[in-house]
C-alpha cells in the first residue's frame, strides 16, 4: 500500500524511481509521480521535487508542526533523508544526512518533538537573512516549547511572545493561518478562551486552503465545546452543531475514519445534552464501528464511555430497558480505563455502575447479588472522590449511594434506610443552601423519603429524627423556586404536623 508520493517534473521521474528502487522495500509505500497530476487536496503524505525539496504544511497533524527552510537543497540524500523522516526511520534519516549537519538538526528536532526525547530550544541568531527565516526560526521555537520535552525551565514563559511575534510576521496567509492553528490550541489548553477564539476568527477570515479553513474550524468548535455550562446557551449550541456538522462532512469525503470517528463521539455528546436520545446513540454508534474496524482500543475505550453516559442518562429518564447496555458499554471502557490507569474515569464509571446494578431488572432472588456489587462500585467511586480532595463528587456519589440503599432488598443485620440516612446527611454538610441550593433541596427530599421508612430504637431517637425531618422540610422553600419541589416539601411538612399531634 503506498503512502507517501513524490511529485516531479518528468525529466526527473526515472532518476528518483532509481534511488527509491535502490532502497529496501521503500517503492512498496513511496510512489513518484508527475508533478502535473498533483492533488494539493490528498490526504497522502507528499513532497515536491522541483529546483529542491519542497514539503507542503502539514494540516493533517501526521507531522510535528516544525518548519523547514524551502526549498531543501536536493540531492539523493536529502531526499532519503527527508523522506525516512517523514516516514518515521530516524535511524535512515540520519544516516542519510549524516553530512549535512543542519539538515540532521533540523531531523532531530523534529525526533525529539514526535517521540518525547529531551530537547533544548536552541539560542536566537544574531541576525536572520530573511524574515521568512525570522518567521521560522519564531514558529518553530513556539512548537519546540508547546509540544517538546524540554531539558531546562522558564521556557514557557515565552511561549505565548514566540506564537505572537511569528504570527505577526508571518510572510504569507497559510503560514499565518497555520502558526495561528497551533497558537489557538495552546491558548484553548490554558483556558484562555476568549483569546483563542478571536485568533481562530482572524485565521479564517484569511485567504487559506479548504483544509486549513476545516482544520482551524475543528479546534474552534473545541473552543466552544469547552464553554458549554448549564444551563446551555441554545445560540452556542447551534453554532457548535453547525460547525461540528460541516467538519465532519468533510472529513467524511476526504475519508478520514478516525477523525471522523472522534467528531461523532462530540457529536452524540452534543445530541444528548439536548435530549436527542436516538440521535446520539446513532452517531456514537457510528464512531464504535469506525473504531472497531480502525483497531484503535483507547479511542474505542472512549466512545464506549460516551455510550455508557448516553445510555446511562436515557435510563435515569424513565427508561429502564437501557440499564444493562449501558452496563454493558462501561464494561467495555473499563478495559482500558483501569484503576491504575485512568484513576478520575474509573471512579466515574463504578458511580454509574453503583446506580445501574442498585436499580437493574432481574429475578428477586438475584436482587442481593446485584446489591453486592453495587456497593463494591460505590465504594470505588469514594476511595478515589474523597470529601477532603473532592467534595462536590463526593456529595453527589453520597446522594446516590444513599438512593441506592433505599432499592437494595432488605438486609438482616442492619437496616438499610438508616444506612442511607447516614449518607444523605454527608451529602447536605457540602451541599450547604449557599453554594448548591437545588442539590441540597433533592438530597432533603431524597433524606425526607427515606426517613419515614427508617426503625428507631427508642422515643428519643423517634423525636431527634422527627426535628431533623421538620428543620429539613421548612428549608426548602428557602433553597428553590421549583413549585413541584416545593410542592413535595409541603406534604412531608403536613405528614409531620399530623404525627406531631400524635406524638
Amino acid at each position: 500500500m503506498h503512502i507517501f508520493s513524490i511529485y516531479t517534473a518528468v525529466e526527473n521521474i526515472q532518476e528518483i524511481q532509481q534511488i527509491i528502487d535502490a532502497q529496501f522495500r521503500l517503492n512498496e509505500v513511496v510512489t513518484v509521480t508527475l508533478l502535473s497530476e498533483i492533488q494539493p487536496d490528498s490526504d497522502n503524505q507528499y513532497l515536491i521535487v522541483n529546483d529542491g525539496i519542497l514539503l507542503k504544511l502539514d494540516w493533517n497533524n501526521e507531522f510535528p508542526p516544525f518548519l523547514f527552510p524551502l526549498p531543501i537543497p536536493y540531492s539523493p540524500e536529502n531526499l532519503l533523508a527527508v523522506l525516512y523522516a517523514r516516514l518515521n526511520n530516524y535511524e535512515l534519516a540520519y544516516a542519510f544526512c549524516e553530512h549535512n549537519r543542519a539538515l540532521r538538526k533540523q531531523i532531530d528536532a523534529v525526533n525529539c518533538i514526535q517521540n518525547g526525547i529531551e530537547i533544548c530550544p536552541p539560542k536566537e541568531p544574531a541576525y536572520f537573512n530573511t524574515p521568512d527565516d525570522q518567521y521560522r526560526f519564531l514558529h518553530n521555537q513556539a512548537i519546540i516549547i508547546h509540544y517538546g520535552n524540554l531539558t531546562g525551565s522558564g521556557w514557557h514563559q515565552q511561549l505565548n511572545q514566540y506564537y505572537a511575534s511569528a504570527f505577526e510576521i508571518a510572510q504569507t496567509d497559510d503560514a499565518r493561518a497555520f502558526t495561528g492553528k497551533h497558537w489557538a490550541t495552546y491558548l484553548l489548553d490554558n483556558e484562555e478562551l476568549s483569546a483563542a477564539e478571536k485568533l481562530l476568527e482572524d485565521c479564517i477570515s484569511l485567504s487559506i486552503s479548504t483544509d486549513a479553513v476545516h482544520e482551524l474550524m475543528s479546534v474552534q468548535y473545541a473552543v466552544w465545546m469547552t464553554q458549554l455550562v448549564v444551563p446551555y446557551k441554545p445560540a452556542l449550541l447551534e453554532r457548535i452543531k453547525s460547525t461540528l456538522w460541516q467538519v465532519l462532512q468533510y472529513h467524511e469525503k476526504k475519508q478520514n475514519k478516525a477523525q471522523c470517528a472522534l467528531l461523532l463521539i462530540d457529536a452524540s455528546h452534543i445530541a444528548n445534552i439536548t435530549d436527542s436520545f436516538s440521535e446520539s446513540l446513532g452517531y456514537i454508534t457510528r464512531s464504535i464501528n469506525l473504531l472497531n474496524e480502525l483497531d484503535l482500543p483507547e479511542l474505542l475505550a472512549s466512545a464506549n464511555h460516551r455510550k455508557g453516559i448516553l445510555l446511562y442518562t436515557w435510563s435515569q429518564n424513565g427508561n429502564p430497558q437501557f440499564l444493562r447496555p449501558a452496563m454493558e458499554a462501561y464494561q467495555l471502557a473499563l478495559k482500558i480505563f483501569t484503576k491504575a490507569d485512568a484513576p478520575d474515569i474509573f471512579a466515574e464509571i463504578q458511580h454509574h455502575l453503583g446506580v445501574i446494578y442498585s436499580e437493574i431488572p432481574d429475578e428477586v432472588r438475584k436482587k442481593s447479588i446485584w446489591a453486592a456489587v453495587s456497593i463494591s462500585s460505590f465504594n470505588e467511586a469514594l476511595s478515589y472522590f474523597t470529601r477532603e480532595d473532592n467534595p462536590y463528587e463526593y456529595a453527589r456519589i453520597c446522594n446516590s449511594f444513599a438512593n441506592a440503599l433505599t432499592k437494595y432488598p432488605d438486609a438482616k443485620l442492619s437496616d438499610n434506610y438508616a444506612k442511607a440516612l447516614s449518607f444523605y446527611r454527608d451529602a447536605l454538610e457540602i451541599r450547604t443552601g449557599a453554594l448548591y441550593p437545588g442539590e441540597r433541596a433533592l438530597t432533603i427530599l431524597n433524606f425526607l423519603e427515606a426517613a419515614w421508612l427508617v426503625s428507631q430504637p427508642n422515643e428519643f431517637a423517634e423525636q431527634s429524627l422527627f426535628n431533623e425531618m421538620t428543620q429539613l422540610a421548612g428549608e426548602v422553600k428557602n433553597l428553590v423556586e421549583d413549585d413541584r419541589l416545593q410542592e413535595q416539601a409541603k406534604i412531608h411538612l403536613m405528614r409531620l404536623e399530623e404525627l406531631r399531634l400524635v406524638l
